[in-house]
This record gives C-alpha cells, structure tokens and sequence, in this order.
C-alpha cells in the first residue's frame, strides 16, 4: 500500500508541533443559576450604589460643603451684627450709664448732707445775734442788697472784719471771724460778708460801712 503523506513527511524529517493540552473549565459558583448575581442579605450592593446616601454620612469627608441642619439660622456675612444683639449691647449701655448718673446724684447728695451737717455744727451756740440789736448793716448778698442788725460795738469789729455774716435756713447770723474761717472750708458758699480788714478802699463790699437805712 502506499505510504499516505503523513507518513511520507515524516519519512522526510518533518516533526508534526506539539499539541497544546486542553485548558480545564474555570470551576462554576456553586448554586443554581437562579442564585447567580444575587448579593446576601444586608450586604452594601456593588458599584455606584455603594456609595452612601445623599442625606447620611459625614459630607466634609466627601470634600463638599457641610450642610445646616435644619431649622439651623442662616451663617451671617462677615461684619454683618444680629439686631437682636445690637439691641442687647445698647441696652447695656444704657443701663450702664443711668446707674452711673444715680451714682453721682447720690454721691452730690450725701456731700451736700454731710456739708450740711457740719455747717450747723459751727454754727450751734456761736451766733452773736442780738434781739434789741438797733444798727443795721448793709451788704450785698445773692445780687440783692441785705442787712443784719447789731449794736454799736458789733458794728466797729463787723467793719473792721473781726465779724462776719453767714446765710442759713432764711437768716443772717453774725459770727466771730475765727468760726468764719471754718465755714469757709465747709460751704463757702454760706458766708454773706466778710471785710478784708487790708483793704485800702473803704468798704471792699460796695457799700459804705455808714450806710444806715
């Protein structure tokens, strides 16, 4: 029989190539097909719907802007003060300012008491004041002429400024020059008259010491 020509290429050196062994099938997932592509309970589904909910979750992890809660007030500008807070500042300074003006009243009130006070002590049992005194002395006083009767010998020490005049409670005492001069201290604005004896111009009070009327 004739030699077929497989046989005859071999017979000429020809080698048939190597046969590629056969790639064994890659193992199914166990379970019918039905099953295939279902996930099992309460795992997070693949791909994009991984991705957590737009409502939950922590957005600065997601590089975005955080949210405001709701029923949060709006951030205000830069700058920008809330009324309400405005109101509030003013109201404190208000407040703050009629405490300090009471303050003051009523320290210009304890001072004026406490000059009071101290004025009557001078003046207790030290008034000269004469009830049949018949000289009157004139002075100006409060942008009206005044007057303060003494006797004759009152009237030498008043004008020779060993005397002097004090308005308290409507009257005008006549005091000795040493009393005055604690006055003067404690409400200056008391003393009615008081002659500088160094004066050179008769009467430095604007009245002559003579006026009688």
């Amino acid at each position: 029989m004739a030699d077929s020509l497989r046989d005859l290429l071999l017979k000429a050196g020809f080698t048939p190539p190597a046969r590629e062994e056969k790639r064994a099938p890659a193992p199914r997932p166990q379970g019918s097909g039905s099953q295939q592509g279902k996930r099992p309970q309460g795992a997070a589904p693949a791909g994009r719907n991984n991705r957590p909910a737009s409502g939950g979750g922590n957005n600065n992890q997601r590089g975005g802007k955080p949210q405001r809660p709701q029923g949060a007030p709006a951030p205000r500008k830069d700058g920008e003060i809330d009324l309400a807070k405005a109101y509030a500042i003013r109201s404190q300074a208000e407040a703050a300012e009629r405490k300090r003006l009471e303050q003051e009243a009523a320290e210009v009130a304890r001072l004026r008491k406490e000059r009071k006070r101290k004025l009557e002590q001078l003046l207790a049992g030290n008034a000269l004041n004469k009830p049949d005194a018949d000289k009157v002395r004139h002075f100006p006083y409060g942008d009206k002429i005044r007057r303060v009767y003494v006797d004759d010998a009152q009237l030498v020490a008043l004008n020779a400024g060993e005397l002097g005049v004090v308005q308290h409670g409507g009257r005008y005492l006549l005091l000795d020059r040493k009393v005055i001069e604690q006055i003067r201290d404690v409400a200056p604005e008391h003393i009615a008259l008081v002659v500088d004896p160094n004066a050179v111009d008769e009467g430095d009070d604007g009245v002559p010491d003579d006026l009688m009327w």
